[in-house]
């Protein structure tokens, strides 16, 4: 079903991620899985071979390949080595891409450049310990810092994967009322910034998600990422393409378990003969492999799409929605076949299973993924958009406000509001 997808520079992309992770990650992993943390060594090896960020402008020290194939590419890479814990997909296709999209040439100059070369781990903060998929309601405040220089931040944020090894993040911030939200990289040696403790999970063992404080911690205004009020507009034009990444994520590491599981049932035997003998085994393990290839077709069509930038809102939310549903089943049918010795750390579909827990959780639940799906499909009917709020004109889907604002605004119209603009009435899911 594949056949055409990927070309000659993709295979030899593909070729060299392989041969960094057999040369440099896998003789790690053990050592990773002791220490419960990845060392920060590896992100320096992978910008010398230049394997993160390749999408960035040369300039910065990308190579420019802008086709969304090569992050795809990596992760399943990634997923049939079973590592988990390596964030390249959270640094490279999820937060990079917020410097590269609503950088100032200096913030990418300073701080992208050092993403590409592997000196700068990044991670974002949205996530408080009271305010999860609802992104208008967070509570951690940036007021300016007396004098008008800069400003200072104050508050919590929790969940935060890479939070032990990141050097810089990216932070939401409420910088007024209603929707006035700003995005302020943080530097980690910053003072006033502080970690808490390395978070104990039931998977992902290895990646390290954290707490992380903010006591009058100063952000130049040179490090405000567009404008002080523009965060939550930025979060929702970027969340489409973090549900994606999620999405080539899952049903990667759904291919790779059945591979495993296959394999497995091929040499175990019971009853006297190999468990794929059996056609209850085979059944189950042909409808794995067709529910895969077929939700493998519409991430990469969603892939394509979003290369194309006509990737919309409720398709991310589907790929992410059918990927990591699908992968949560897969595993645990997969861990199955593998009986007792399934449930044993040290196999790796035990690992895999963990791991696959969150995929419906992060990035947005399960539930919110229907919700943006639902408002899609144009159920119920709802309010106009309020004349007094300008009109761009521009054709959306139906039963979304605003191309920004979809995940969030309950307006329904036929027209966008402009970017800058929050439509009046929008309120947080």
């Amino acid at each position: 079903m594949r056949n055409g997808y990927f070309d000659e520079a993709h295979e030899a992309y593909r070729t060299a991620w392989r041969g960094f992770i057999e040369h440099e990650v896998v003789p790690r992993q053990a050592g990773w899985e002791r220490e419960g943390i990845v060392g920060k060594d590896i992100w320096r090896l992978a910008g010398e071979q230049n394997l993160l960020c390749p999408w960035a402008d040369p300039a910065y020290g990308g190579l420019g390949l802008t086709d969304l194939r090569y992050e795809q590419i990596m992760i399943e890479e990634l997923a049939n080595a079973a590592e988990s814990g390596l964030a390249v997909p959270l640094h490279s296709g999820v937060v990079a891409p917020y410097l590269a999209a609503f950088g100032t040439e200096d913030q990418k100059t300073r701080h992208l450049t050092r993403a590409v070369s592997g000196e700068t781990l990044l991670a974002i903060a949205i996530t408080e310990p009271g305010t999860g998929s609802d992104v208008a309601a967070i509570r951690t405040r940036a007021v300016r810092a007396p004098g008008g220089d800069g400003w200072l931040i104050n508050g919590a944020k929790t969940f935060i994967s890479s939070g032990i090894n990141a050097d810089l993040v990216i932070v939401a911030a409420r910088t007024g009322e209603d929707h006035a939200i700003g995005l302020f990289l943080v530097a980690t040696h910053a003072p006033g910034f502080t970690r808490g403790r390395k978070l104990d999970k039931l998977g992902l063992r290895t990646s390290d998600t954290a707490e992380l404080f903010f006591d009058d911690v100063h952000v130049p205004a040179a490090d405000v990422l567009g404008g002080p009020d523009q965060g939550f507009a930025l979060l929702m034009r970027q969340f489409a393409l973090e549900r994606l990444v999620v999405a080539m994520g899952a049903v990667a590491h759904a291919a790779a378990a059945l591979r495993e599981t296959v394999a497995y049932t091929k040499q175990r035997s019971a009853f006297g003969r190999p468990l794929a003998k059996f056609q209850d085994t085979r059944f189950r393990l042909a409808a794995m492999r067709a529910q895969i290839t077929s939700a493998q077709a519409f991430v990469d069509a969603c892939v394509l799409a979003h290369n194309q930038g006509t990737l919309t809102t409720d398709e991310a939310a589907e790929a992410k929605l059918v990927a990591t549903e699908l992968q949560g089943q897969v595993v645990d049918d997969c861990l199955q076949m593998f009986g007792g010795y399934g449930y044993m750390w040290e196999s790796p579909i035990c690992r895999r299973y963990a791991d696959a827990r969150i995929q419906r959780i992060y990035g947005g639940t399960s539930e919110i993924m229907k919700e943006i799906i639902s408002r899609s499909m144009d159920l119920y009917p709802r309010a106009a958009l309020p004349t007094a709020v300008p009109r761009c004109g521009r054709p959306s889907r139906a039963g979304v406000c605003c191309e920004a604002f979809a995940d969030h605004c309950p307006i329904a119209t036929y027209e966008c509001a402009p970017t800058s603009e929050v439509p009046r009435g929008c309120e947080g899911s």
